[in-house]
């Protein structure tokens, strides 16, 4: 627990901090990789590079330091996006001082002098608040899943047990376990943790869970991204019979309860954790406007499954297609908010993943549609930035 002084000092000095988090956030991370090469495989690197991981950092940090004492109940609630990206990567509490020692030297290093041994012992306290709170948040989960039929903790073995090209660019993979024991459930919409080994290097990635639970295996539907290194291993290197590694699922775009309609809005791989989501509302009785974006019907990927689960369920099932170019699709162009208003359900709860400027279209056509916040559900499968960022 901070001191009473130690608290005045992270209010006086929050804004100098804040003015400046983008260049520590920036500085943070080469500094701990160049310290601790071993945590490197934990990042996308792609997502250093671009400068989207080290926001998402500075905006966890800005939000614990604004809202922990304030509304106790919202930290727990904007974390829980950082407590389901540790687990699938399973963080274990020995990894939180390295953060915290090169979060401080960075801060130490951008800042210079201003930054007294009394700043840095409460910024410093702060984060031990932050790190016990994260490490408390994400054993509960640990423990809560390993005690599942079929749970486990750490990294399990599963082996590729078939493998289906659902579009020019999406395949997915039927992962089962090589202990041949059961899989513990997942909730339809989350992702899960892959470790991959690829030419010595350990690379860690998150892939939504595309099929609904079974007891017996997961499936994954990765894109193939040219400059994906594990997308691209998993495409061109790997076949039945391979194995890797899993942790534990999480993610929380998962289905709220009620009875209301949904739209379920998709773009590109996007479409992934729909189909399971999809499923499981059917599954209630709930009606399903089910609207999916992609390129071209050559890039259009699960459309089988989709209209074998339109014939399945008639009545309450309208799926909607949109391509960019083509003519095999019910709209030609981009989803607008147009297109939106003519197939939005009255009082519907609305779910919707793809690219950063698919989002945000969709997210600010929804708002003028009278969709209130609460109602609009999304997930980010990079960094989490906000949905106006540029």
């Amino acid at each position: 627990m901070l001191t009473p002084d130690q608290e005045r000092l992270i209010d006086a000095t929050a804004p100098v901090v804040a003015e400046h988090l983008d260049a520590i956030t920036r500085r943070f991370y080469p500094l701990m990789f160049d310290r601790y090469p071993e945590v490197r495989s934990l990042f996308n690197q792609a997502h250093q590079a671009d400068g989207g991981q080290p926001r998402v950092l500075a905006g966890a940090v800005l939000a614990y330091v604004q809202l922990r004492r304030d509304d106790p109940r919202r930290v727990r609630e904007r974390l829980a996006t950082v407590v389901s990206k540790h687990v699938s990567l399973d963080i274990r509490p020995e990894q939180y001082p390295i953060v915290g020692e090169c979060l401080m030297a960075a801060i130490g290093e951008v800042l210079g002098e201003a930054v007294t041994p009394e700043i840095a012992g409460a910024w410093g306290a702060l984060y031990e608040e932050l790190a016990g709170l994260l490490i408390e948040l994400e054993e509960a989960r640990y423990r809560d899943f390993e005690a599942r039929a079929g749970g486990w903790r750490g990294p399990r073995e599963f082996r590729i047990a078939a493998v289906r090209q659902e579009s020019a660019v999406i395949r997915s993979f039927v992962l089962v376990p090589t202990d041949g024991g059961p899989v513990a459930d997942h909730a339809p919409g989350q992702y899960i943790g892959v470790r991959l080994d690829i030419d010595g290097e350990t690379l860690h990635r998150h892939y939504s869970l595309s099929a609904l639970p079974n007891g017996e295996s997961y499936r994954i539907s990765v894109k193939r991204e040219p400059e994906g290194q594990a997308s691209r291993h998993l495409h061109d290197a790997m076949a039945v019979g391979d194995t890797l590694a899993l942790l534990p699922p999480a993610g929380d775009l998962t289905l709220a309860d009620g009875d209301e309609p949904l739209l379920l809005a998709s773009g590109g791989v996007g479409q992934t954790p729909m189909l399971p989501i999809a499923r499981q509302a059917l599954a209630q009785g709930r009606r399903v406007v089910y609207l999916h974006a992609a390129l071209d019907a050559e890039h259009h990927a699960f459309s089988e499954e989709v209209t074998t689960l339109a014939a399945e369920h008639p009545e309450r099932l309208t799926s909607v297609t949109v391509h960019e170019t083509g003519d095999a699709a019910d709209h030609v162009g981009r989803v607008d908010r147009d297109l939106l208003a003519r197939h939005l359900p009255e009082g519907a709860r609305c779910y919707f993943v793809g690219p950063q400027g698919f989002m945000t279209a969709v997210n600010r056509a929804l708002a003028e549609l009278g969709v209130p916040d609460e109602r609009r559900h999304y997930e980010h499968f990079g960094p989490s930035r906000p949905l106006d960022a540029a």
